[in-house]
């Protein structure tokens, strides 16, 4: 089994920056692909970005060139790096990991992930 563990959630203005972190309960060098997802209230999960342990890595189409996913392995810690948020970003953030498929073979849907944290809070405001 794997447990995630994921924080850095907070409140920030529109155009703020935040990063999140999410540290698995085994080596994360053993964790075939990563990811983040986010989920709006009462709506459904919606994919941010994943990365598999070569370091590929995909984003969705909202985020691209305002949010950076990486792996910090001597840290053991995958990050999300969210720059420039906007009101639409805020949701509860989780991370998400597959151990046994890469993500180039679930498509590098983080959302769709069998494994995922207890989410942290992100809220954006005027």
């Amino acid at each position: 089994q794997l447990e995630l563990a994921e924080s850095g959630g907070d409140s920030v203005e529109i155009g703020g920056s935040l990063r999140l972190s999410c540290v698995p309960s085994r080596d994360i060098a053993t964790i075939k692909c990563l990811g983040w997802f986010r989920q709006y209230a009462g709506d459904d999960r919606r994919g941010v970005a994943a990365i598999d342990n070569r370091g590929k890595s995909k984003s969705a189409p909202s985020v691209k060139g305002r949010f950076t996913i990486s792996i910090d392995s001597a840290k053991n810690t995958l990050y999300l790096e969210m720059n420039d948020l906007r009101l639409e970003d805020t949701a509860m953030y989780y991370c998400a990991a597959d151990v046994k498929y890469d993500c180039n073979s679930v498509g590098f849907l983080p959302q769709h992930l069998p494994y995922s944290g207890q989410g942290t809070q992100v809220t954006v405001s005027s």
